[in-house]
């Protein structure tokens, strides 16, 4: 049964729990055909606003695509632990030098080689409005024993726990 959270601070805690070990999510754009375009980005912080915030060149296809249109999907996925969640929300870049050093961390060096000093560093907040999940509590092999219980007893395999986060 889906379960939806509407009080904010329980969706934040449940946004960030959801995500807390995937680094790395699929940040998908409109580009200019509106056809939609994904690309892998490591997610920084996600604040107690429940807003995920990334690095990226001020001047990457990604900026040209959110200065066009600021909305954006944000897709998450854990198979491990089969825990996937997706993020509708609006972005924004921020080009304050204050907040930069405050979210910068040694590793982000990997793709910014000139470090958090590289004039073209900007960052991008993704204000989230709404996220769906599906987290079936239980690694693969619990996944594959319940679906061959529902199977044996003939009912539809059902997921834990499945919803919709308001933020």
């Amino acid at each position: 049964m889906e379960q939806i959270i509407s009080e904010k601070e329980e969706a934040v805690k449940k946004f960030k729990e959801l995500v807390k070990d995937v680094s790395v999510c699929m940040f998908t754009t409109m580009d200019d055909h509106n056809n939609l375009y994904s690309r892998p980005m490591s997610t920084v912080n996600i604040d107690d606003e429940g807003n995920a915030w990334f690095f990226t060149n001020e001047f990457s296809e990604t900026i040209q695509e959110v200065s066009k249109d600021n909305n954006v999907h944000l897709i998450y996925a854990h198979p491990a632990k089969n825990v996937y969640v997706t993020v509708k929300g609006s972005c924004t870049v921020i080009l304050n030098r204050k907040k930069i050093d405050e979210l910068w961390t040694p590793l982000l060096k990997a793709w910014f080689p000139n470090g958090k000093e590289d004039p073209k560093l900007c960052l991008v907040k993704v204000v989230t409005e709404e996220a769906s999940y599906w987290n079936s509590n239980s690694g693969s092999m619990g996944v594959y024993f319940k679906m061959l219980k529902a199977i044996a007893n003939r009912e539809k395999y059902q997921e834990k726990d499945v919803g919709k986060l308001k933020l």
